[in-house]
């Protein structure tokens, strides 16, 4: 007995068309023919475009910094002609939680005087 098989249709796939119900609305609807100063035409897509990927990479350069107070990891994309953050991973938003949030941690950790209740060894 072989151990190989194929599983063949048995017939070609049919699709079956999916008919939508038509709204009263739109059975009722009237034509409407407006003159050809109020009909609306799509504008002139002008010009294509082309995308110099050449110069906006050699403009760009990549920086991971290391956040000690929010202790994270931080992608930054710059640019190099005005040395601004173009794009960064995580956002300043969740460095600033993530510092609180870590600040927090440590007050609660260690605490500033012993207490009545702390025995020392």
């Amino acid at each position: 007995m072989s151990t190989d098989f194929s599983i063949k249709p048995a017939g070609a796939p049919v699709a079956t068309p999916i008919v939508q119900p038509i709204s009263k609305a739109a059975e009722q609807a009237v034509a409407t023919e407006l003159p050809p100063s109020q009909t609306v035409t799509a504008a002139d897509p002008g010009p294509a475009v082309r995308y110099n990927s050449n110069v906006v990479s050699r403009s760009l350069s990549n920086q991971v910094v290391i956040d000690r107070e929010a202790a994270a990891v931080v992608y930054q994309v710059v640019d190099n002609r005005t040395s601004q953050v173009v794009k960064q991973f995580p956002e300043e938003a969740v460095l600033r939680r993530r510092a609180y949030f870590n600040t927090l941690d440590l007050t609660k950790a260690a605490p500033t005087r012993m207490r009545a209740t702390d025995r020392s060894a």
